[in-house]
């Protein structure tokens, strides 16, 4: 297996309904693990996510929890996913849904180096950069 670059993000006590959310952005094979599959028996804790993992077929890895008794949350402070690509790989449908119910703090749209991009923060607080690549005339 070749090395990969994949973001985890932690939630407060919402990472299934994140990451199914993902899933139905990107597709892709979603595995949750709970705190009580850990052996966790603590009420609040048991049913949360310890640990979630998406597997898509365009090869996107998004990994996630709720935090863990003693952590802090501060959404959004250290952490953007940025998608980029090509025109027809499914990048402009990923930000209609990305951005239903965000907060846009850019519109996808040609930029001056020629490219679409668009910035949001979605429903869940995770900010998201989408860039697909314009030809070059």
């Amino acid at each position: 297996m070749a090395s990969q670059l994949n973001p985890y993000l932690t939630f407060d006590g919402n990472a299934r309904e994140a990451m199914e959310f993902y899933r139905s952005v990107f597709g892709g094979d979603l595995s949750i693990t709970t705190f009580s599959e850990f052996g966790t028996t603590e009420a609040g804790l048991a049913d949360k996510v310890m640990h979630g993992s998406l597997a898509t077929d365009r090869g996107y890895t998004l990994m996630a929890s709720d935090t863990a008794p003693g952590m802090t949350h501060r959404p959004g402070d250290t952490i953007t996913c940025m998608l980029s690509g090509d025109p027809g790989e499914g990048l402009e449908e990923a930000w209609e849904k990305l951005s239903a119910g965000a907060t846009v703090t850019m519109p996808l749209e040609k930029q001056m180096w020629g490219d679409l991009y668009g910035a949001c923060v979605d429903r869940f607080g995770i900010p998201w950069m989408v860039n697909i690549s314009q030809p070059q005339s």
